[in-house]
């Protein structure tokens, strides 16, 4: 109850000082969320560091989200938490394929290795960034692994060649086709009881 009423009055002083940059507010399961324009991304994030009302000074994560049958595709989502309130708030940022964000990592120097991961698996730009390039994946990986319509297989696969000496990289090539598994047991929902099982039940 503490924690609901903690909630709510968050929400009414931001959508009281922040109402013209927000689009939405959704509340659930406690905490608070934001859906801002992206060209208010680094003044809202600002706010709520340095507000001494909020003092959401921790940038826990930044992800992105694909939602490809939507025009702007991605959500790119942005967690704080503010220590002295103890609570956390959640932005959103909805974009596309080639609609940049502004970085924030001149309001959380954190930012840095999450925008990069972003753009790593979804392709998402962020403008202002001072090294915004892959992250994660491998020298000359094409395509963004996380986005939904990536292939699960992927494009190439890799291994280390003994003759060659060198790691050589091939288009996939599967050996079996992807089986589907229902993880129900043939054994489940019987009446009988199978030699052994009655020791289980000991």
């Amino acid at each position: 109850m503490i924690r609901e009423h903690a909630t709510k009055d968050l929400t009414d002083y931001v959508v009281e000082t922040l109402g013209d940059t927000l689009i939405e507010t959704i509340t659930a399961f406690g905490e608070l969320t934001l859906i801002v324009a992206p060209a208010e991304i680094v003044r809202v994030l600002t706010f709520l560091r340095d507000d001494p009302q909020t003092q959401f000074i921790s940038l826990v994560d930044i992800c992105g989200v694909d939602y490809p049958e939507r025009a702007e595709r991605f959500e790119v989502v942005y967690h704080l938490l503010s220590p002295r309130q103890n609570q956390r708030v959640r932005i959103k940022v909805r974009t596309g394929e080639d609609l940049p964000v502004p970085s924030v990592t001149g309001v959380f120097a954190g930012a840095d290795w999450f925008e990069r991961e972003a753009y790593d698996f979804y392709g998402i730009l962020f403008t202002g960034h001072p090294d915004l390039r892959r992250i994660l994946t491998d020298y000359g990986f094409e395509g963004y692994p996380l986005r939904k319509d990536f292939p699960l297989t992927g494009f190439v696969e890799v291994h280390y060649d003994e003759a060659k000496k060198q790691v050589v990289y091939e288009p996939v090539e599967l050996r079996q086709e992807f089986r589907n598994f229902d993880f129900l047991s043939p054994w489940e929902g019987t009446e009988y009881v199978l030699p052994g099982d009655e020791k289980a039940k000991q």
